[in-house]
């Protein structure tokens, strides 16, 4: 049965307003996939599953006007699915590839990931699993977001954005310090500038270190005495955990 233009609009939109919700989260974490991307990723999974639809509603079409060719015609109601959520990983893989060596952004690969999958979901007409899941993926992201940080802060978890020349020098400096106040680095992620940026004539690199301060340290004397440093431009302390 072929679907009506009504309810081919009622799914399109609930794939637009899933994949906006997902992607407004990650976006808002200035991840590299953000809305336009699950917008999209949902929609053309929407879309695949509408399509499939159409083809097994054509068959079965067909062999009812000609029962002749039931065995000619056939309709594999998921292989179309299978192939977006195989392919879906290429570009979850991208996500990845793009935090220039740090072990980031599976987070935004796995929402990718679920996106396809709810847009599959909305695409055949699964309203209730659909919203459920999506509900739990956005829960997901933000809830336990907070709770990770909580754990994080009472862990004395900080991070701090800084912005230096001499890339090579400067980090080896900050290392020496860091293990002079037993200070342990958890991760160091280097932002993506779209246009180079000098200080004097050499080149500027902005990063943010996530540290872990031990109670005996005070964090506020560990900003100010790196920013003291000549080659660090700027010492920030990053509310936003990453």
């Amino acid at each position: 049965m072929e679907l009506a233009y009504t309810e081919v609009i009622i799914r399109l939109a609930l794939a637009v307003l899933v994949g906006f919700l997902i992607g407004l989260e990650r976006e808002s974490r200035h991840r590299p996939a953000g809305i336009k991307t699950h917008m999209l990723v949902c929609i053309g999974a929407t879309v695949v599953s509408l399509i499939q639809i159409e083809i097994v509603s054509d068959v079965v079409r067909r062999i009812g006007e000609d029962p002749l060719l039931k065995d000619v015609l056939k309709a594999d109601v998921g292989r179309l699915g299978a192939q977006v959520i195989s392919g879906i990983g290429f570009l979850g893989a991208g996500t990845i590839l793009r935090t220039k060596g740090s072990v980031k952004g599976l987070t935004t690969a796995a929402t990718l990931w679920a996106v396809a999958c709810l847009g599959l979901g909305i695409g055949m007409g699964y309203y209730f699993i659909s919203i459920s899941a999506a509900v739990l993926v956005i829960a997901i992201l933000t809830l336990l977001r907070l709770f990770q940080s909580a754990v994080e802060k009472r862990k004395g978890v900080k991070e701090i954005e800084m912005v230096f020349v001499k890339k090579k020098e400067t980090m080896g400096m900050i290392s020496e310090y860091l293990q002079s106040k037993f200070i342990r680095v958890v991760s160091i992620d280097f932002a993506e500038e779209h246009e180079e940026t000098f200080h004097f004539g050499q080149p500027v690199y902005r990063c943010v270190y996530k540290l872990i301060i031990p109670r005996t340290v005070d964090f506020k004397n560990v900003i100010m005495e790196l920013g003291m440093e000549n080659d660090i431009i700027k010492v920030n302390e990053d509310d936003k955990m990453i």
